[in-house]
């Protein structure tokens, strides 16, 4: 059974930073792709990024581009997402998901991304 599990969300001021984990179980295989999504109250789900377990290339969203960063630990089966320059307006609950192949699909709101975690809260503050 595939599991993902985040953890790493918080409270943080404006400016500050956040390094969001996602731990990973039950994929058998490298063929699947991580990705990161957030929901705010009262959105729709957004996708931020994406990696591929194969190898490694990744999916920006554009706006989180240059702010945030996707990597993958093979050896501690985990997927990080480094935050940085955090804005009120990042607020929201952050998820990982997994999508069964080798490469990153378009975000879509997520409805291709097959199992996912339970999520974590992040808070930014004024």
């Amino acid at each position: 059974e595939v599991q993902l599990v985040e953890s790493g969300g918080g409270l943080v001021q404006a400016g500050g930073s956040l390094r969001l984990s996602c731990t990973l179980a039950g994929l058998t295989t490298n063929t699947y792709a991580i990705g990161w999504f957030r929901q705010a109250p009262g959105k729709e789900r957004e996708g931020l990024s994406c990696v591929s377990l194969d190898d490694g290339s990744t999916l920006y969203a554009d706006s989180v581009k240059g702010r945030f960063t996707i990597s993958k630990d093979s050896a501690k089966n985990t997927v990080y997402l480094q935050m940085n320059g955090l804005k009120p307006e990042d607020t929201a609950v952050y998820y990982c998901a997994a999508h069964f192949s080798l490469v990153c699909p378009p975000f879509g709101r997520g409805v291709s991304f097959d199992h996912w975690g339970q999520g974590t809260q992040v808070t930014v503050s004024p």
